[in-house]
C-alpha cells in the first residue's frame, strides 16, 4: 500500500534549471563571451559534475561581480516561473486521502524553503530533507532514507518524483517507486531504472499512480 509521495524540488516542482543556465546566458551575452550551453545543461542535476562557469572570461575578470550580476538576473527569472504542471493536483489528491508527502531535494534549505513558501506549497509537506540534512547528496540515497526513517514508513510504501538521473538513481537505490518526469534540461539523462516516466506529472495522476504501485 502506498503511504507518501516524496518530491524532488529543483525542476520538478518549478522550473528553476532554465533561469539559472538562462541566466549564464545572458551575463556571457552582455560581455561578449561565448557560452557553451550544452555544458552547462551536462551539469543539471549532477551534484558531483564540478566545472568553471566564468572559465571563458578573462582570468583577470572581476568574478563576484559578474556573479552577483548573474543572481539578480536568475532571481528576477525565477519569479516569472509558474508551479509546473500537475503538482498542485498530485500535492491536494494526496492530502485528501491521507498519504504523507515529503520532499528530498539536493539543494540547501536557504534556496528550497523560501520559494516553496512563495509559491504557497509550504504546507503541503510534513517532512522537507535538503543537502546537508544527510550525509551524501544524491545520487546516493541518504535524503530518501531520511524521508522514510521521519515517516516511520518503508521504502515501498512510498513513491519518489524526480527530474534527473542522479535524483531517481537515488531513490531506485533506497527502493523506493520512482516516477521519472524529464524536463529540457534532463531530457538527454538515462531514465532507464525509473519504474515510470511520463512528460508532465499531469500525467500523473493518484489513482494511476495506487494502481501501478499498490
Amino acid at each position: 500500500m502506498i503511504r507518501a509521495l516524496i518530491f524532488d524540488f529543483d525542476g520538478l516542482i518549478l522550473d528553476t534549471e532554465t533561469p539559472l543556465i538562462d541566466a549564464y546566458a545572458e551575463i556571457h551575452a552582455r560581455h561578449g563571451v561565448a557560452f557553451d550551453r550544452a555544458r552547462f545543461v551536462r551539469s543539471v542535476g549532477h551534484a558531483d559534475y564540478a566545472f568553471d562557469p566564468w572559465h571563458g572570461f578573462s582570468p583577470h575578470a572581476d568574478r563576484a561581480a559578474l556573479e552577483l550580476e548573474r543572481r539578480a538576473h536568475k532571481d528576477a527569472l525565477m519569479l516569472c516561473q509558474p508551479i509546473l504542471g500537475g503538482v498542485r493536483a498530485l500535492l491536494e489528491g494526496a492530502r485528501a486521502r491521507g498519504l504523507k508527502i515529503g520532499m528530498a531535494s539536493n539543494s540547501e534549505h536557504a534556496w528550497v524553503d523560501p520559494h516553496l513558501e512563495r509559491i504557497g506549497l509550504r504546507p503541503y509537506f510534513e517532512f522537507v530533507a535538503c543537502r546537508g540534512d544527510a550525509p551524501s547528496p544524491k545520487p546516493e540515497p541518504d535524503l530518501y532514507r531520511l524521508v522514510l526513517n521521519q515517516f516511520g514508513i518503508r521504502s515501498h510504501e512510498a513513491i519518489a518524483f524526480e527530474d534527473s538521473h542522479a535524483g531517481t538513481l537515488a531513490a531506485k537505490r533506497a527502493k523506493l517507486w520512482v516516477v521519472a518526469v524529464p524536463n529540457a534540461s534532463t531530457a538527454h539523462h538515462d531514465f532507464a531504472h525509473a519504474d515510470w516516466k511520463v512528460n508532465s506529472l499531469a500525467e500523473a495522476t493518484l489513482d494511476e499512480l495506487i494502481k501501478r504501485f499498490s
